[in-house]
């Protein structure tokens, strides 16, 4: 074979989709830090799934529906770092296919490392022994041997063969990898995705169901009262046929389920009936089903219970669009902010400060950029300043930033919450938009975080043993404490960030440790370092038992 078309391209896409969804929790242990919020396998797969869900949309499959549907699904899921710089590829791929009917060796490779400059230039500072390298290293293989390559097989077989011994020397290239005793989790996801492609090109059967990319059954309920509604219960299931099930069978059992209800579809082939049916006994339905075959699939909805909830939602849903028009009347304020912050007390303290709109996530969930987007459009402002509080989320909202055109989107790479907080505590009404990002950018510096919280696995990072159920402090850029206590690894990790110049320690207590654990905490320090003051503070984040911040 020395093309592929429209239709076997969808086909190796959806398997790669799927051989990364089925390894994304593997995918997640190869985090470096033994945290127990590893997200690159999650990232990379919602990501991948939002371009799914729009090739699954296709009606018309050609090699320029197909392109777009990748292209701006993987755009607008993309979260976290991993996940926007394979939205990345695959948009720059895309870009070099659109306009073929079929693709040769020689349009591959150059869609490839299309897709590959696309990727290095959204990322502001890129690292060699990531995701990128990878996919160099994919695309200059593919590029080698593009012109004599008349077969796809074997030029399929050496450009993966070349992806899987780059990411072999990622723990070369970054020491923390080495250290650690892993390769890039990118890197390995974006191998995953080839390897899945190559078995459907192959011929491989291969299970193409999603759960995670499954978009939701629409059901339209006519505006009834739940008296009008006569059988109460949707049933459905599927019967796997252990004998014949022959034209007069179908006919009697369509008569059958008649008598218990209506709306009833029946549908055989030689192995498998689908059945649907409204009626109040669904167990009738079944117990007559099983005289034929086994069954599978079994779905069973109370249609009055939908009913209630589908009023109260349509009132909430028109209330919030009452509310939303009377917004959009409204003139767009000069300044606007939006922040990512994950627990209930990070949440208030922000909504004190100011913020406009809280997009939930930080480390155990990154929001994607549609998710960015959206709260963009419901800010009514001309200048939108971004926090997203988690390197892993920066990129993402750099991304909202170049798809909105109809307002200024500054993003603030802060890299922690207690960065966001510093930068929006900088915000002086009377400057300019661009005196207040600069001052943001650099009050942000000042900001020394450490996390804590308990390690997942074994491992050795920064000169540190590390066991499972350690507590680790993790600084800016590593680890600075391992221990036994939560108390004492805190201390431990803001003695590692306290300086002659530190005015400020700040304690953010999480779900698992207490108010009174904190003041206690935080009169230590006080001890500590008389010279500075210290503040304790509900974070209400899950994962780490408390953040500690220096400035």
């Amino acid at each position: 074979m020395n093309t592929i078309d429209a239709k076997l391209l969808a086909k190796m896409f959806l398997a790669g989709a799927k051989n990364l969804e089925v390894k994304k929790e593997w995918i997640n242990e190869l985090n470096v830090f033994p945290v127990p919020d590893g997200d690159t396998g999650t990232n990379m797969t919602l990501t991948i799934m939002s371009a799914v869900k729009e090739v699954n949309g296709i009606t018309e499959l050609t090699m320029e529906n197909l392109a777009k549907a990748i292209s701006s699904g993987s755009l607008r899921g993309a979260r976290g770092n991993s996940g926007v710089i394979l939205s990345q590829l695959l948009r720059g791929f895309t870009k070099g296919i659109k306009e073929h009917k079929t693709l040769d060796a020689v349009t591959i490779a150059r869609a490839i490392d299309k897709g590959v400059e696309t990727a290095y230039k959204a990322v502001m500072k890129p690292k060699e022994g990531t995701i990128l390298t990878v996919a160099r290293g994919v695309a200059d293989k593919a590029l080698e041997l593009a012109d004599e390559a008349q077969d796809l097989q074997p030029f399929f077989e050496d450009i993966l063969a070349e992806g899987k011994r780059v990411l072999e020397k990622t723990p070369d290239m970054l020491p923390v990898l080495k250290e650690a005793g892993v390769v890039d989790s990118g890197g390995q996801g974006l191998i995953v995705v080839l390897e899945g492609a190559f078995d459907a090109f192959m011929g491989k059967e291969i299970d193409l169901s999603f759960d995670a990319g499954e978009s939701a059954k629409v059901v339209k309920i006519s505006p009834q009262a739940e008296a009008d509604i006569k059988f109460g219960y949707c049933t459905e299931f599927i019967i796997v046929l252990n004998k014949e099930f022959s034209d007069d069978d179908e006919v009697d059992f369509k008569k059958y389920l008649s008598s218990l209800g209506d709306s009833i579809v029946c549908v055989a082939d030689d192995e498998v009936v689908k059945i649907h049916v409204h009626t109040n006994d669904p167990g009738l339905a079944i117990q007559r089903a099983l005289t034929y075959g086994s069954l599978s699939r079994i779905k069973i909805d109370n249609m009055r219970e939908e009913h209630q909830e589908k009023l109260i939602k349509d009132a909430e849903k028109v209330a919030a669009q009452q509310a939303e028009e009377a917004a959009k009347k409204e003139p767009k304020k000069e300044v606007g902010f939006i922040s990512v912050s994950i627990g209930e007390g990070f949440g208030d303290i922000f909504r004190d400060l100011g913020v406009d709109y809280l997009i939930e996530g930080g480390q155990t969930m990154n929001p994607s950029t549609e998710d960015m987007l959206n709260a963009i459009e419901k800010v009514n402002a001309e200048n939108i300043f971004i926090f997203p509080n988690n390197k892993n989320i920066i990129l993402a909202a750099n991304q909202a930033q170049a798809l909105t055109k109809d307002k200024n989107i500054i993003v603030i790479p802060t890299k922690t919450v207690p960065q966001g907080i510093t930068a929006i505590i900088n915000f002086v009404p009377e400057k300019s938009v661009e005196d207040n990002e600069a001052a943001m950018i650099e009050e942000i510096k000042r900001v020394k975080t450490g996390q804590i919280t308990y390690a997942v696995r074994d491992t050795h990072i920064d000169d540190k043993e590390i066991h499972q159920g350690d507590i680790m402090g993790i600084g800016d850029h590593g680890m600075l404490a391992v221990g036994q206590n939560v108390a004492e690894v805190a201390k431990e990790t803001a003695a590692a960030m306290v300086d002659e110049d530190t005015e400020l320690i700040s304690i953010y207590y999480g779900e698992d440790f207490s108010e009174e654990e904190a003041e206690e905490l935080g009169a230590q320090l006080e001890e500590m370092y008389d010279y500075c003051d210290v503040e304790v503070n509900y974070g209400g984040q899950p994962i780490y038992y408390c953040i500690v911040s220096v400035e």
